[in-house]
């Protein structure tokens, strides 16, 4: 038995993380996966919810079409929340709010008082995002809980089959191996803490301790390197917010890995 199996509130804390789930759809495919993930991660008698939002004051902008182009978005919206609700399954809440898309979620997170917002990524550049504001990259500044930024595995039924957990000696990564551990154990995962020589302010003694291989590269290429062979990379977040978040080794591996990422955060 390892460690963490043997310590009730470690498995606990873990479980925290995955006990009030929120998917962000939006009606797209990258939506509808982070629908399909959500599921597969919340706890068995945990709350998930499903959560759409529409802009419908963006119809006003197209004059005397207005009504129906409003009308269009709104069905539209409203397919996508049936649909998104049916891809993660008979426990799920779904719900549909008009507003901005990011401000809506944003609110959804506090209000519902979320452990983890999951959202869908289509393929904006890490510098387009910082710059327009695309709704992964905004929740990884500023999201009151952990995230997790879906892409499609290789097998959608046995996510996660290969975990991949960055490894830097600090509270945090001990806090993402213990989840990776956590998440390991109950889905008969392969587990790999990997920690880079070529980063900065890296306790190599403690993630020694924490069992992670030691590779020579800085830790944003190492990390991005080890998803290839991954499909979930869980990194820890030292809790920094807005623009002090720009440039974080969690920020930048969640923009540029080849598969899911689950960024572990505390309230």
């Amino acid at each position: 038995m390892n460690a963490l199996a043997a310590d009730a509130p470690a498995v606990r804390a873990c479980e925290a993380v995955f006990t009030r789930v929120v998917a962000g759809v939006d009606g797209s495919e990258p939506g509808f996966e982070a629908a399909r993930q959500a599921a597969r991660l919340v706890t068995q008698d945990g709350w998930l919810e499903t959560f759409t939002a529409v802009d419908l004051v963006q119809a006003n902008r197209v004059g005397l079409a207005a009504p129906r182009v409003r009308a269009e978005l709104e069905q539209e919206a409203v397919e996508s929340a049936r649909y998104g609700a049916e891809i993660a399954g008979p426990r799920v809440h779904s719900r549909l709010v008009n507003g901005p898309p990011l401000q809506s979620l944003m609110r959804e997170l506090e209000e519902t008082r979320a452990t983890l917002a999951v959202v869908g990524t289509h393929g904006h550049s890490r510098a387009s995002e910082i710059l327009v504001g695309g709704v992964a990259g905004e929740l990884l500044h500023c999201a009151p809980c952990s995230v997790c930024i879906a892409r499609p595995p290789p097998s959608k039924a046995l996510l996660p089959r290969s975990i991949v957990v960055g490894v830097d000696g600090s509270e945090q990564s001990a806090a993402a191996v213990a989840v990776g551990r956590y998440l390991s154990a109950r889905f008969h995962a392969a587990v790999s803490p990997v920690s880079a020589l070529g980063g900065k302010n890296v306790d190599h003694a403690r993630a020694d301790e924490l069992g992670a291989i030691s590779v020579q590269e800085h830790p944003v290429e190492a990390l991005v390197q080890a998803s290839k062979d991954a499909d979930l990379l869980v990194v820890g977040s030292r809790g920094l917010h807005g623009v002090k978040a720009l440039g974080s080794v969690s920020e930048r591996v969640a923009h540029r890995a080849s598969c899911s990422v689950l960024v572990v955060r505390g309230r």
